[in-house]
């Protein structure tokens, strides 16, 4: 791979290394004490009338782990063991494969696949290539050149099924960008917008595909098998990506508002550095053209799913796309991986088969739908009419990111709780839990609060402040929209 040009001062694609805050400090000291404590506290406490004791020990579990994952004060696979081996022991559930077989679901294999592809398309180069032909292409002008970006983002999230792996792709070419364009950091608002915009396109393309990201996939999991759903591939993207496309318009130009760029930057052979930069690449390598042929093959599959049946028969199910596509990227001769090569996130697959044996043990149990009702007895939302119960859902689900900074722990807190409180008032919990998990990869309002952030913080171009004001905007604008299309779009494409 060639070696991206930095321009000067430090400035990688690697979060810098931090010191834990004093919080930080204290939660982890005091997280396994107080997960204990509460663990104990629930398991022992007399039962509460209409509880059965089954779901009594699936909430005193459930609720340790919650605490050890907010807290971590241990890694969140090994809480995830830790609960999937209490599920059982302690008689919370019956079955002991209730608990053990999660990491056996077609969703875990769905993610599997997703991490395969993703070390594929890495190695094969073929991210870089587009990013530099398109903005070659099209990025004229710097608003051009930013919205190309922008687009490059919304693209990559069809074939790059990670959010990280996405902004480490992204920022080197930003960073050649604005070393071509003579944007020096603190000065001008050229290189703010243009790394803030980045954090945002990756969050929205993110929240339109449903394998951009692990916690997608393991929300689609919760409501097909919690609330009786159908939600595939081609479900969720005619759902979420013209929201996300309209949300992702609508603060691009509220960016540029906010940052306005009068004028900044010199475009004299802009062009055609970068287009020196394409050539460095070479030819289009063997690698490449696996890698094209092996997504296109994919994203055929996973567009036509609909029709297959009809056509051939049979259906190719979403999972057995992805396997198939991790089976090409891996075959000798055929692929461009090595086993070793393959980047699987093992502590995450465990983490997830946790997260589903307690979400699952939850459910069943009737324990989500027991602490739900508690909780529209106190708030009183049964008195509420449906539509502002829709909508204050969305809302603290898109904002639910300043408490808790792992999508895939918010992901399975806030499904399973939504579907249940969905269902305990009589409210479609197929579209709520679709429409509360759209808004789950918002995580931009703080450095923090993912990955993606502190990679493009990192590089110096724009502060704390800088991203809260324009993300508060586009949070706002992300839950407005969505909660509108809750309410339009969603029937109109039979989600209601």
């Amino acid at each position: 791979m060639t070696e991206v040009v930095q321009p000067d001062n430090k400035s990688t694609a690697d979060p810098p290394d931090k010191k834990k805050g004093g919080v930080e400090a204290a939660m982890k000291t005091w997280g396994i004490p107080l997960a204990v404590l509460v663990f104990l506290l629930l398991f022992f406490m007399p039962t509460p009338e209409g509880m059965k004791p089954d779901a009594q020990k699936s909430i005193a579990i459930f609720t340790g782990a919650l605490v050890l994952w907010i807290t971590n004060p241990i890694p969140i696979y090994l809480t995830s063991i830790i609960a999937i081996l209490l599920l059982p022991l302690t008689g919370a559930v019956k079955d002991q494969e209730t608990a053990f077989g999660t990491l056996g679901f077609d969703v875990i294999w769905l993610m599997v696949s997703a991490f395969v592809l993703t070390s594929a398309i890495m190695k094969s180069n073929l991210g870089r290539r587009l990013a530099l032909w398109m903005v070659t292409k099209f990025g004229r002008t710097p608003k051009m050149t930013l919205l190309v970006l922008v687009l490059i983002n919304f693209i990559l999230a069809f074939f790059v099924p990670s959010t990280t792996a996405r902004a480490t792709l992204m920022v080197p070419i930003c960073l050649i960008l604005l070393d071509i364009y003579k944007a020096i950091r603190g000065k001008g608002n050229l290189g703010k917008v243009m790394m803030l915009q980045g954090v945002q396109a990756d969050a929205i393309a993110t929240s339109g595909v449903m394998t951009a990201t692990a916690g997608n996939i393991i929300a689609v999991g919760f409501i097909n098998d919690q609330a009786g759903g159908h939600i595939g591939y081609m479900d969720w993207l005619l759902a979420s990506m013209p929201t996300a496309i309209v949300v992702m318009l609508i603060t691009f130009f509220i960016g540029l508002k906010i940052f306005p760029l009068k004028g900044e930057a010199a475009f004299h052979n802009t062009i055609d550095t970068l287009k020196d930069e394409l050539k460095k690449l070479g030819d289009f390598s063997i690698n490449e053209k696996k890698a094209t042929v092996i997504f296109l093959i994919t994203v055929i599959l996973w567009a036509t799913g609909d029709y297959q049946k009809g056509w051939f028969g049979f259906e190719i199910s979403t999972e057995q796309t992805a396997v198939l596509a991790a089976l090409l990227c891996l075959l000798p001769r055929v692929g461009l991986l090595t086993w070793k090569e393959a980047n699987i996130k093992w502590e995450l697959m465990i983490f997830a088969a946790g997260a589903y044996a307690v979400g699952n043990a939850l459910d069943k149990s009737k324990g989500a739908e027991w602490i739900i009702k508690k909780v529209v007895n106190g708030l009183g939302l049964e008195h509420m009419s449906h539509v502002w119960v829709y909508v204050l859902v969305v809302f603290l689900s898109m904002y639910s990111h300043l408490i808790f900074t792992s999508k895939t722990v918010r992901v399975t807190i806030l499904i399973p709780a939504f579907i249940a409180l969905a269902k305990s008032l009589g409210m479609d919990p197929v579209a709520l839990g679709l429409a509360s998990a759209m808004t789950l990869t918002y995580t931009i309002t703080l450095p923090p609060h993912s990955k993606v952030n502190t990679i493009y913080f990192s590089t110096g171009y724009f502060s704390v402040l800088d991203q809260v004001k324009y993300a508060v905007v586009t949070c706002f604008i992300g839950a407005v929209v969505i909660s509108l299309s809750l309410f339009t779009w969603f029937k109109i494409i039979g989600i209601h």
